[in-house]
């Protein structure tokens, strides 16, 4: 089915931007939501995302056998990193009944590793930050907060501090986790565990 998408060689750009639109809706529709990242690509062209197997249409799409291969390639390329996402946040999540202090610890980790990660599959290339900014929302909200409070306490944690191939230092990261751990519980991350 790909395949037949693809537009023709040569089509400009508008062609290829429709081409990755048509795309996701039809893996949307076939697989549900979580495909919609499928060509989510590290760097500029992509967008900062962690796909290696797309770059963008004007470098990614060529003849169509190839395309539908880098297609899917890219889709289960995605998969896995949602998957490693979703382990990740059952292994940070705070323990259910956490007073705010331990809850703290746990988001201010959570939330350090998280950036971590990120910046390492995306080499803090253009936008990165978008990415890490969704999964920090996601991780949230796997914890059980709404969506928009989730977006509101990253926005506010993050503010404009990261930028575009600029790798954050250590003392920044540390400072967005904890940002976020006092947002959202009001207590301090005590240091000593």
């Amino acid at each position: 089915m790909i395949a037949s998408m693809v537009p023709a060689a040569g089509a400009g750009w508008e062609d290829g931007h429709r081409f990755t639109t048509e795309v996701t809706a039809f893996l949307a529709a076939r697989y549900g939501r979580w495909a919609c990242g499928w060509d989510w690509a590290v760097g500029e062209g992509g967008g900062g995302g962690v796909v290696t197997s797309w770059c963008c249409t004007s470098h990614s799409v060529g003849e169509s056998a190839a395309t539908a291969a880098k297609v899917v390639a890219s889709l289960l390329e995605w998969r896995d990193w949602l998957e490693e996402l979703a382990e990740r946040f059952a292994q940070l999540a705070p323990p259910a009944g956490a007073d705010a202090e331990e809850r703290s610890w746990h988001l201010e980790r959570a939330a350090t590793r998280l950036v971590t990660v990120v910046v390492d599959r995306t080499g803090a290339e253009c936008g990165w930050y978008g990415l890490c900014r969704t999964v920090l929302t996601w991780f949230l909200t796997s914890t059980g907060m709404g969506p928009e409070s989730a977006k509101e306490a990253v926005d506010a944690a993050v503010g404009g501090r990261f930028k575009s191939w600029t790798t954050p230092s250590r003392t920044l990261v540390d400072a967005v986790g904890e940002d976020l751990a006092v947002g959202l519980t009001g207590e301090q991350p005590y240091r000593d565990r």
